[in-house]
């Protein structure tokens, strides 16, 4: 089995475990992930949420968010007044 049919079998519940432990950076024993684990696990959490979630629940999504309209209300940056 390769590394891409490992990513694609993998379930749910090996996904969250494996999340959990970089979160917390050890493992459901106990034990802490070494560098070399941390690395693959977080590539391996990354490819999984890539190919089974939508862009909102991924590893380092980032919400833009959005105004309704076109512009935005804000007056955008302000020039600053100093006064003598």
């Amino acid at each position: 089995m390769d590394y891409q049919q490992m990513i694609e079998a993998m379930s749910r519940e090996v996904y969250d475990s494996l999340r959990r432990a970089l979160e917390l950076g050890k493992w459901p024993d106990g034990r802490r992930l070494s560098a070399e684990q941390r690395q693959e696990t977080m590539q391996a959490v990354i490819a999984w949420g890539e190919m089974h979630l939508p862009p909102e629940q991924r590893v380092g999504y980032i919400d833009r968010g959005s105004k309704a309209g076109e512009t935005c209300a804000d007056p955008g940056v302000a020039p600053l007044n100093f006064r003598d």
